[in-house]
Formats: C-alpha cells, structure tokens, sequence
C-alpha cells in the first residue's frame, strides 16, 4: 500500500504542470535519462525485474528509464520501500537468499535542491553534514567572546569571518581526507560511497575544488591582522598531516584535537592582536581534550575495519579501557575551561553553562555502549553538540 501511495502521489507530481510553462521546458530541460544499476546476490530463481516483486512500475523497465526530476525523489523512495517489502516477505517464507535485493538510498538537501553536477562537490565538503564546521567554529567563538570587553558583546564581524572560514577549512579538510584516503575508503563501510573512494569525482577534480575552497579561506584570512593572517596560515601544516596520523599513531584523535582546536588560539589573536597564555592555552588544552572523548567514542564503530585495513585509532588503543581514559580527558576538559574562565575574570553564569555541559558529557560516558555502533555515532555526535554550553 506504502509503495502504491507513492507512485500516485509521484504521477500528480509530474502531471501538474502550470500552464503557463512549456511542456518541454517543464519535463525535458532538467530531466536526465540514465541507465540504472542495483546489487542482486546470485539465485535459482533470479528475478529479471529490478524489483524484486516482479512487477514494473508502470513504463520504467528494468535497463533504461527516463526520470524526470521532479519525480526522481519520490521514484527511488518507491523503489527502496519496494525491495525493502519484498526482502521481508521472502524472509518470512523462509526463501532467504532468493529473490534479495540490496538497494541503499540516503537522501539529503543536496540531493534535493543542488544541480547534479555540483552533488558530488557538495559532499566532499561534507556540506549535508554541519557538525565538522560546528567544531572548527566553536572554539573561535569561545575565544572571541573571552576577549570581548567586559560588559560588551562580542565582535559580531569577526565571528562572522570565523565561520565562513570554518566552513571553508572543514571543507578543505575533508577533500584532503578522501583524497588520501581514497584507497582505505573503499574498504570501510562507512565511507566507501565517499565521491572520490566511489569514482563520482576523480583525484584532479578533488584537488581543483582544494584549491578553490583554500582560496576562498585565504582571502577571509586576509581580512584579520598581520599577526593572525601568519598564525592562521600555520595552521595548515595540520590540515594537510592530520590524514596521515591514522597510519603512523596511535593517537590520531589528539591529531585532530590539535586541528580542530586551534580557533582557540586564533580568535584571541584575532580580537587582541597577540596571544595570552593564561587563558587561551588552558582553553586549547580543553578543546583537544573534548575531541579526545569525542572522536575516541565516534571511532569505536569503525574498530573492526580500522583492524582489516590496518589503521590505527585511540579507539584500539584504549580498548576495554576505553571509558577510563576519556573519563579523565572529560575532567581534564572541564577543569581546563575552569581555569581560562577564572584567568579570564568572568562572572558565574559561565560556570553555571559550564557545570551543565560537565554534567552532559559524565552522563554522555557513562551511558556510552561501546560495542554498538549506532550508540557510538549517536553519542559521539551528541558530545559534539556540547561544545555549545560553554560558548553559551
């Protein structure tokens, strides 16, 4: 019934037209005809149909369909229930194996809005996934608002070029990621569908889109002062080693701490002009130390391919002690925050946010099971999210 409710509603979709448009200009001009693909598993009775139902849906056979766009949502979702149904049903009559079709459909507002030439551009920046960006931006603005001016907001431009650069330097750093882990993605499940691990984009169509996001981002460095267009500009020696760290250590996560933390650093230098140790190390220090209980949980569910494709993780490192260790980078993480508040003078509301992102992340831990895999993207992005109670 799910899959006929579909096809009805798709049809209307395709036959209200507005009159006042074209025909052709409606359907033709931003249709695509495409040949399509699906994994079958060999069998017996080997189905001929794309569906495994045997049924067709209506003039889209099984080789060559002809999808316009305005219903190429609805038709894959059609084709997704349908296999789906139908996987269900050989199993309950105990026919497993025959007639299984795997068919994996994951949508976004790329997928939705975005010219087709630019998805796979898209994706590589990890554009459908704003969480990275959060975290590069996060620490920007806890040391933007460190040091605003008691008793005044903080600089509302310079938050606004951090994240613009944060979206742009999280992108760069994703394209660098998959290019040189192209080979690795292709045998973890997670991220085998990547653009280039899968062949959507080639390696010299992910370097010239490198070097246009990098451009972008040094014209925003551009706009700071001297002192932080150089601090800045440090900062991707570990954009461009960060990828490597996963075969050569243990400890990729700090890695990646050390990367994602360095706003700390250079919001202060951005608004100050100079560095105050006092309280923007002890800041950095926190900031590495929640990537470290973060990412540590993230990578638990991808512990079995890291062991089959040979990279390393503090995941493997810590192993049943796991909870243990990112216990005391949590404390460490909150007594860090505590004393670069204190240094920095400010008022008890901080701590107040403070003591409720403490208790998020003891919660967050304790109730972690790491030996699930939909509990550790779950909590680990949940952690992440965190980040915004002291920023409050």
């Amino acid at each position: 019934m799910a899959s006929f409710w579909l096809v009805s509603r798709a049809s209307r979709r395709f036959l209200e037209v507005k009159p006042s448009l074209s025909l052709s200009r409606t359907l033709f001009a931003v249709s695509t005809y495409q040949p399509t693909t699906t994994t079958t598993t060999t069998s017996k009775n080997s189905n001929p149909n794309a569906y495994p139902n045997g049924t067709q849906l209506g003039p889209f056979t099984q080789r060559h369909r002809w999808i316009p766009s305005c219903v190429e949502f609805d038709l894959r979702l059609v084709a997704h229930i349908s296999s789906s149904s139908s996987s269900t049903g050989a199993k309950k009559d105990g026919n497993q194996g025959s007639n299984d079709v795997k068919v994996e459909v994951e949508t976004s507002w790329i997928d939705l809005y975005l010219p087709r030439q630019a998805r796979p551009y898209a994706k590589l920046a990890r554009l459908d996934r704003p969480i990275g960006t959060w975290l590069l931006a996060w620490p920007c603005m806890w040391s933007i608002t460190l040091a605003a001016s008691p008793g005044h907001l903080p600089d509302i431009k310079m938050m606004t070029l951090f994240g613009c650069g944060a979206l742009l330097l999280r992108g760069a750093g994703c394209t660098i990621n998959d290019l040189l882990d192209r080979d690795i993605d292709t045998m973890v499940e997670r991220t085998k569908l990547r653009p280039v691990a899968s062949g959507l984009l080639t390696p010299f169509q992910g370097i010239c889109f490198l070097g246009f996001q990098l451009l972008l981002g040094f014209g925003i460095l551009l706009q700071l002062n001297n002192y932080s267009r150089v601090f800045g500009a440090s900062s991707l020696l570990l954009v461009f080693s960060y990828p490597l760290m996963k075969r050569l250590t243990f400890w990729p996560q700090a890695f990646l701490g050390l990367t994602f933390n360095w706003g700390a650093l250079l919001g202060w230098a951005a608004v100050k002009g100079s560095i105050d140790p006092a309280i923007v190390l002890p800041l950095y220090l926190s900031g590495v130390c929640w990537t470290l209980v973060y990412d540590t949980i993230y990578a638990h569910q991808d512990k079995e391919d890291d062991l089959k494709v040979g990279v390393k993780s503090t995941a493997l490192r810590f192993g049943d002690s796991t909870k243990e260790w990112i216990t005391g980078f949590g404390i460490m993480c909150s007594g860090s925050l505590a004393l670069s508040g204190y240094n920095a003078e400010i008022g008890w509301p901080y701590y107040a946010f403070l003591g409720a992102a403490s208790g998020q992340l003891a919660w967050q831990i304790w109730t972690a099971d790491l030996s699930s895999r939909v509990d550790c993207n779950r909590k680990g992005i949940t952690l992440c999210r965190g980040k915004l109670f002291p920023c409050m």
